[in-house]
């Protein structure tokens, strides 16, 4: 039984329809990697599953539970975490304080301690600034306060919207390196990405969304080589 699955879903915002019968499968232990273009529905796909937008018609199933029409909160106590685009830390709170909103759900609270050292380990600016409000880090700490805030939800299924939005090329490296060491930990992962060559070097499967459709899926190395991802999204002639 696969950890995540979507089912021909539909959204939409408004009276417009943003996914067209969307489906992916992601099983435990991968890096499934979704790219595509702006507006091609990547973020919509990512609110869907996580229950920030219902879907219209569709399946959502975290290993054979129907999640589909759940709010937000459930859908994190069942274990799909979120690290959304573009951080949305909380500015006027801490480094200590972010990470403690993240774990807000938790009813294992003694275990608490070990998740938050094991973040300060994962990233050690953030150790070190743990008394600094989030809103004066630096563009890369506050992405690797995302994450770790979303770590502390003790996710099932981690989704990344867009981790390497904005950084330099020395932090990119440093998140993707972050984004393989959590998944040979046990992470399982569905990673939204405009960098594809990156996204693609990393996850196991890819699945490409044009205008609201999945218009192919394979195994990443594939991807790769397709003729057509090379020209649209790796930026090859």
């Amino acid at each position: 039984m696969a950890m995540l699955q979507v089912k021909e879903i539909h959204s939409y915002y408004g009276n417009i329809h943003a996914l067209k019968g969307v489906s992916l499968t992601v099983e435990q232990g991968e890096i499934v990697a979704l790219i595509g273009a702006n507006g091609a529905g990547k973020t919509t796909t990512l609110k869907t599953i996580s229950g920030q937008i219902h879907p219209h018609q569709g399946e959502i199933l975290l290993e054979g539970e129907h999640i589909e029409g759940l709010p937000p909160h459930q859908v994190v106590m069942r274990g799909i975490v979120q690290s959304p685009e573009g951080r949305k830390i909380f500015g006027a709170l801490t480094v200590f304080e972010n990470l403690e909103m993240g774990a807000y759900v938790r009813t294992d609270k003694e275990t608490l301690k070990r998740d938050l050292d094991y973040v300060f380990t994962l990233f050690p600016r953030l150790a070190e600034r743990r008394t600094q409000l989030g809103g004066t880090l630096s563009g890369g700490e506050q992405q690797m306060l995302a994450m770790g805030r979303a770590l502390m939800a003790h996710p099932r299924v981690l989704m990344l919207d867009e981790p390497s939005m904005g950084l330099a090329p020395v932090l990119v490296e440093m998140i993707f390196e972050t984004v393989q060491k959590l998944n040979r930990e046990g992470t399982t992962i569905l990673l939204i990405e405009q960098n594809a060559a990156k996204a693609l070097q990393v996850a196991h499967r890819g699945y490409v969304i044009e205008t609201g459709q999945i218009v192919l899926q394979d195994q990443a190395a594939s991807l790769r080589q397709n003729e057509r991802v090379r020209k649209a999204y790796l930026g090859e002639e």
